[in-house]
């Protein structure tokens, strides 16, 4: 149940995705070359200002049943949705990234009037980096699995998402001991910077999962 923090997460550029998020259609959207230059100004920009960090647990599911998952450390999650995709799992991880404190600010100070269109971009960009790092935390986790013959479920639950409510994001937010990588949490369970993702997956072996 070691709890393991990364300071530093490098992803691949998820350059396709950004302007996907922007509205771009591949073969379609047509732009000319200043405006291209533009946004891919605000996109250099943006990325200097990211700080991707993350962090993850892995968790012995202790008991379990159709709406409640016991877990060690005295952890209790209810919800029928994420029961059912865990009832294979002899494990849970929780995991969770943020794309720093920085590049939030810029878009708030830009949506406020100063630079609207490199807000966009800035969210856009914030947005597709966050979602990315979480992504490599999963891969970093599967890849040490692969040695026990085990691997993370497909897909993953965040707090707020069908019946799994927002309240567990308290949950998850202090077993991951997300203070120490600059993240707050609201009294309304909101993660600040806005630019903040968990998630929880499940452990099973890899004929099982």
């Amino acid at each position: 149940m070691t709890l393991k923090f990364f300071d530093k997460i490098h992803v691949e550029f998820p350059i396709k995705k950004i302007y996907s998020r922007l509205g771009f259609v591949q073969g379609v959207t047509q732009v000319n070359e200043e405006i291209d230059q533009k946004i891919e100004n605000y996109i250099s920009k943006a990325e200097l200002l990211l700080d991707l960090k993350g962090s993850f647990l892995r968790l012995p599911v202790i008991k379990k049943n159709s709406s409640t998952i016991n877990l060690a450390n005295n952890i209790k999650l209810k919800s029928i949705r994420l029961a059912k995709m865990l009832e294979n799992s002899s494990e849970v991880v929780f995991m969770g990234a943020t794309a720093g404190a920085k590049i939030v600010k810029e878009i708030s100070l830009d949506s406020r009037g100063r630079d609207v269109t490199g807000a966009v971009i800035f969210d856009a960009v914030a947005s597709e980096f966050t979602d990315a790092a979480l992504e490599w935390i999963a891969k970093y986790i599967n890849s040490e699995l692969r040695r026990e013959n085990k691997i993370l479920t497909t897909r993953r639950f965040s707090a707020g998402y069908a019946d799994f409510t927002l309240k567990n994001q308290k949950i998850i937010y202090e077993s991951l001991q997300m203070k120490k990588l600059g993240v707050d949490l609201t009294e309304a369970f909101i993660l600040k910077p806005e630019k903040t993702v968990m998630a929880v997956a499940g452990i099973g072996l890899i004929n099982d999962a």
